[in-house]
């Protein structure tokens, strides 16, 4: 496979974002779903709406979440849009719950652990999709990205559980690790193979604390922001922004990594790289 393009800036700012979408040169057409995080009650990295609303506004999009599978402020509906509202989003932009009805199946006959994918069935109203990651750690993945993005965050309450589990939802919490980390690229081999050449990612490493936006309770970032990335290559672009983070001399660089390595975070990407989700060769082209 060859290198993906990845663009990079170390300027953090909503305009900058807009330009790097620019120079991936894709047009999302018809309805576009931004996916992003909403963030949990209580968490004071999660990316604010006022950063994220020019470059939703910039592809006329609609934000959409999908339920937890754990308990918080975002484990109903209704109290995912209590959040929505709470948090911004619903001021910003049209926001769609996209399991609020239900959901649909996705097979993934390439899949390692896991042969199907369950996320809400509100996809269907949607041509394309962006998806804004905010790069971090996270308490089971190790970091959260692109990758994450469009497995747990777009399945279903259900499917959360589905992948956490490796299939089965009775081990949501007690599963394998590698398997769990398996079926998140599995997922996202689904979402890639459902949107095709219709969808495109952005990560902003910026707050980037060891915990997920899904925590009430994280801590505070001890890692410098580095920058914003995008690629049409979900795989690639995580690959890119661990690299980053090897490479900083940022004296918070070894608190970040340990998280990361101490969850085994780069098999997910080695996983998806080996169902054909991307490529880990890339070419970091800097703006």
């Amino acid at each position: 496979m060859e290198k993906a393009k990845v663009y990079f800036t170390r300027e953090i700012t909503p305009e900058a974002m807009i330009r790097l979408y620019e120079a991936l040169g894709v047009k999302l057409e018809g309805k576009a779903a931004v996916k992003l995080h909403s963030g949990e009650v209580g968490n004071q990295n999660f990316l604010r709406p006022e950063f994220m609303k020019p470059m939703v506004d910039y592809v006329k999009g609609t934000i959409v979440e999908c339920n937890t599978a754990y308990e918080g402020k975002r484990s109903t509906t209704r109290e995912h849009w209590e959040t929505m509202k709470l948090h911004g989003w619903t001021g910003i932009a049209e926001v769609d719950i996209l399991d609020e009805e239900g959901e649909i199946e996705l097979a993934i006959p390439e899949g390692q652990r896991i042969q199907k994918n369950f996320i809400g069935d509100h996809i269907g109203k949607y041509d394309s999709m962006l998806v804004l990651s905010h790069f971090k750690g996270h308490p089971m993945g190790g970091f959260g990205g692109a990758l994450k993005n469009i497995s747990i965050g777009l399945a279903s309450s259900h499917g959360k559980a589905y992948i956490h589990g490796a299939g089965n939802v009775e081990e949501i919490w007690t599963s394998d690790h590698d398997s769990f980390l398996e079926s998140m690229a599995d997922a996202s081999k689904s979402i890639m193979d459902y949107f095709g050449e219709k969808i495109a990612f952005i990560n902003v490493m910026k707050n980037m604390s060891v915990d997920c936006d899904c925590c009430a309770v994280a801590e505070d970032p001890a890692m410098a922001d580095i920058g914003i990335l995008a690629s049409l290559d979900p795989v690639a672009l995580d690959q890119a922004c661990l690299d980053l983070v090897y490479a900083s001399d940022d004296p918070g660089r070894d608190h970040l990594l340990e998280r990361i390595e101490s969850r085994n975070g780069i098999h997910t990407i080695e996983a998806a790289a080996g169902i054909g989700v991307g490529s880990r060769e890339y070419e970091l082209a800097e703006l």
